[in-house]
């Protein structure tokens, strides 16, 4: 009598097309280097710098640069790589439980990690949330969950969260005619007010500050927290959590589809995604706002997301152009390393240049691209760590 073979789950190889897109994730946040304002104010006339400039910063409230894509990339990759980490893991006979111990585990890290990070330049750690790296940590544990769900349920747990979050601040009441906006550091020339329904989404006049105005000062301050200068909220968290099912469901589509590209659910993804997050804003439903991550801007950045993934899945693993894409895997495939290099490296770096090079040794182009020029170093050095790292194996974990 045969006996039945039980064969364990085998792992997918790498998806180097969502580990060249992590990378250019991280090297847009690394570029801030770069200082493309200061050039753009050193050349006024100039649309190219100005073009720059405004795509290496992020908008003042409503609408989308460049830059503003990093924290939404970050936190759709996340979810794209779980269901590979999930395969893995099962592969290699890790329990459920096993696995729901890490994903606990990964997320205390990241929320830690992220109140390290903020307090750097503080006398005392600075308890915030906004971070990216909280942000992620506080979901991490639902997404986790969800990456053992089938693909119906993450779909309705998306809308719920997105129709819950979005119904908890229509309800919460606006701020009224009388209301002091200098209170709450909205400066009296600020030009994004909304009005009617659009209202509940203010600036620092909504249903989320009012939560940290309770939740924050929970924790060792040095004075008492009124609002946050750029308007993030702690609970921004769970509409992340929204950007990363996005990401764990385009990360299924890309294991179930293997080695074959699921272009075609990429892309209805992501035009259902930027044309309804911007039906929402310009219905009046719901405004398109990053700082508060707003249900119509996870709909919108989202989209982008599934968008950039098509794009390097096409020229990757469709079109087979690999070695261009080298320098990003060497950075994607080592992105809290790259994260930290980011955070932590700068000031030391650019010091050090400024100790053994001189104070001015990147100003032979003109002072005016000095910035651009001094920043160009700094990225080859971030890289070369990264390099050095991928070389020997060294990719840090959590």
């Amino acid at each position: 009598m045969a006996s039945a073979t039980v064969t364990a789950p085998v792992a997918a190889p790498r998806n180097v097309a969502v580990d060249a897109y992590r990378g250019f994730v991280m090297l847009l946040m690394m570029a801030e280097v770069l200082r493309f304002s200061e050039i753009a104010d050193a050349y006024p006339g100039s649309l190219f710098w100005k073009f720059l400039s405004y795509n290496q910063s992020h908008v003042e409230w409503a609408g989308c640069s460049l830059h503003d894509t990093i924290q939404p990339g970050f936190s759709f990759l996340v979810g794209v790589a779980l269901p590979y980490s999930i395969a893995s893991r099962t592969a290699k006979g890790k329990s459920f439980g096993n696995q729901l111990g890490h994903a606990i585990w990964r997320s205390l890290v990241l929320i830690l990690l992220g109140f390290f990070l903020r307090s750097l330049g503080h006398s005392r750690t600075y308890f915030t949330f906004e971070d990216t790296l909280t942000q992620i940590g506080l979901g991490y544990v639902f997404l986790f969950l969800l990456g053992h769900a089938k693909e119906k349920w993450q779909w309705v747990s998306l809308g719920a969260i997105l129709f819950g979050y979005w119904l908890a601040w229509a309800l919460y009441p606006a701020a009224g005619a009388g209301f002091d906006w200098q209170s709450v550091g909205v400066p009296a020339n600020w030009t994004h007010h909304y009005h009617g329904l659009m209202a509940h989404w203010n600036k620092n006049a909504n249903l989320g500050n009012v939560f940290d105005q309770w939740f924050l000062n929970l924790f060792p301050r040095k004075k008492p927290f009124v609002f946050n200068d750029g308007g993030y909220l702690t609970l921004s968290f769970i509409p992340t959590l929204g950007t990363m099912i996005l990401g764990l469901v385009a990360g299924r589509w890309l294991r179930a589809a293997a080695p074959k590209i699921p272009f075609r659910n990429l892309l209805l993804a992501g035009g259902a995604g930027v044309v309804l997050g911007l039906l929402l804003h310009f219905a009046g439903i719901c405004p398109i706002v990053k700082r508060i991550w707003t249900p119509s801007w996870v709909l919108f950045s989202g989209g982008i997301c599934f968008l950039t993934l098509a794009a390097f899945a096409w020229l990757i693993e469709g079109r087979s152009y690999r070695k261009w894409a080298f320098p990003l895997v060497v950075i994607g495939m080592n992105s809290i390393a790259a994260y930290l290099i980011a955070h932590l490296l700068p000031d030391f770096v650019s010091t050090s240049f400024a100790i053994h090079l001189g104070p001015h040794a990147f100003a032979f182009a003109g002072r005016g691209l000095e910035p651009l020029m001094q920043g160009c170093a700094m990225l080859l050095v971030y890289w070369l760590i990264l390099l050095w790292m991928y070389r020997r194996k060294l990719f840090l974990r959590i």
